[in-house]
């Protein structure tokens, strides 16, 4: 059983070595980024939910905020200091902001108790 264990870890240190050396990215310091962010994320969850049942116009687009930005830090950390990625992870991670954006704005922008649209 020890074997298979320095097995696994040799492997994980390899690949993360290969993170590092080819695409300027630490795996470390991506992991690091969102787990500190995920409390906020889910925090930022609860106090938009309370916010749109009281109808609170500036809480809303606060915690909107927020959760937009915990949502996107770790990859902003790829895009930021990633070299040499693959240009299919510039567009994945700019689709997947971008949808985060456009879903955002789209539900800050609807009347509070209209027809949802």
């Amino acid at each position: 059983m020890e074997w298979l264990k320095a097995v696994v870890i040799s492997r994980v240190q390899e690949l993360l070595r290969a993170a590092r050396e080819n695409y300027g990215v630490d795996p470390i310091v991506w992991l690091v980024i969102s787990t500190a962010a995920a409390p906020l994320f889910y925090y930022s969850i609860y106090r938009l939910v309370k916010a749109l049942a009281k109808k609170r116009g500036n809480e809303i687009m606060l915690w909107s905020a927020v959760f937009l930005a915990a949502t996107i830090a770790p990859y902003l950390y790829v895009l930021l200091f990633g070299r040499n990625l693959p240009w299919w992870i510039y567009g994945a991670v700019a689709l997947l902001v971008g949808q985060g954006v456009f879903s955002l704005v789209r539900k800050l922008v609807k009347k509070p108790g209209g027809p949802a649209k």
